[in-house]
């Protein structure tokens, strides 16, 4: 058997064993898992992406609307509110 030992958030650390204590598994037997399913999947066992807000195109874009605002350049108008059919 091998060791691995790794720096991690302690309050990551707690809420995952938590979890993992929920599901009836520690530490060692889920981590244990996570690596058997990269493996299986020659990849991460799930798919690692961006929330397109936070991207740096339309953070550039909500800059540009706040300036124009901030310059006096927004058109109040009423809020349309669709009812459920």
């Amino acid at each position: 058997m091998a060791n691995i030992n790794i720096r991690i958030d302690d309050n990551l650390k707690k809420d995952a064993e938590s979890l993992f204590n929920d599901l009836g598994l520690n530490m060692t037997t889920a981590t244990t898992m996570f690596l058997k399913q990269c493996l299986y999947c020659h990849g991460l066992p799930f798919e690692v992406r961006m929330d397109p807000f936070f991207s740096a195109t339309n953070q550039a874009h909500l800059r540009r609307a706040i300036a124009d605002l901030d310059a006096g350049n927004g058109k109040p108008h009423e809020l349309i509110e669709v009812e459920d059919e």
